[in-house]
């Protein structure tokens, strides 16, 4: 059966949701408040869905996913502030882990993309902290707490990652999974 692209869209915007959805609820519910980060600080699941979704499904839907995900994250928690910041770096995160790992089916490459991610996230971060807190000192107390983030997720990924591709693609059409 040829797939037309209104299909292609309604496929894309479903996948999309779902994981923007699951970025949210990992994040806001399956986390830890850090009680010794000067600044506040959280170690959050949320990357989970986000690595999975941007390897599986691309670039596009990592970085639509991520971004709008942890950013409603920051918007509905108090955290208002960091929103636009989590919006353009989770976004950049979601984006570089689709395009490094691509269409290849290549272990090397996920721990490439994620290490990647976990530069954006350490910089962007960085800068988002200096320009909160007009310092440049403090949002170096965020990088131990952004690796183990980072880290935990890395963990979560590689492990389920392989089965995972290969379920899906015996489940959805080839296009599906990138």
């Amino acid at each position: 059966m040829k797939q037309t692209n209104k299909n292609l869209s309604v496929y894309f915007i479903t996948i999309t949701a779902l994981l923007t959805a699951l970025v949210y609820v990992f994040t806001a519910f399956v986390n830890i408040r850090l009680p010794i980060a000067a600044n506040g600080g959280l170690i959050h699941l949320g990357n989970v869905p986000l690595f999975l979704g941007a390897i599986l499904f691309g670039k596009r839907v990592g970085a639509i996913a991520g971004g709008v995900g942890m950013a409603l994250f920051d918007l509905l928690s108090g955290w208002t502030v960091w929103a636009p910041f989590t919006l353009v770096t989770v976004g950049l995160m979601g984006y570089a882990v689709g395009l490094i790992a691509g269409h290849k089916d290549k272990f090397g490459r996920y721990i490439a993309a994620i290490a990647a991610a976990c530069a954006i996230k350490i910089i962007g971060y960085y800068i988002a902290e200096a320009v909160i807190y007009q310092n440049l000192i403090i949002p170096l107390g965020s990088i131990p707490g952004n690796l183990v983030q980072i880290g935990c997720a890395a963990v979560v990924v590689l492990a389920v990652i392989v089965p995972l591709r290969k379920a899906l693609n015996k489940v959805l059409p080839a296009h599906a999974v990138s």
